[in-house]
């Protein structure tokens, strides 16, 4: 709520968590209708595989 009192739009989402925290704040923002904007440099998970799925695979279907 206090995002669409300022008209911000879109969100810039980066975390030490990619697969868990960045994941979990990316579905929620899509279910709220913000657009998303992913810093997969700006982002780790606990092995590269973890990280580089949701990368590939989820993020493009939610955001850039």
């Amino acid at each position: 709520m206090q995002l669409r009192r300022r008209g911000i739009d879109t969100i810039v989402l980066c975390g030490i968590s990619t697969n868990i925290g960045v994941d979990t704040s990316a579905r929620e923002a899509f279910q709220h209708g913000f657009n998303k904007i992913f810093e997969s440099d700006a982002m780790t998970a606990h092995t590269k595989e973890e990280h580089d799925y949701d990368c590939k695979y989820i993020f493009p279907r939610i955001g850039k």
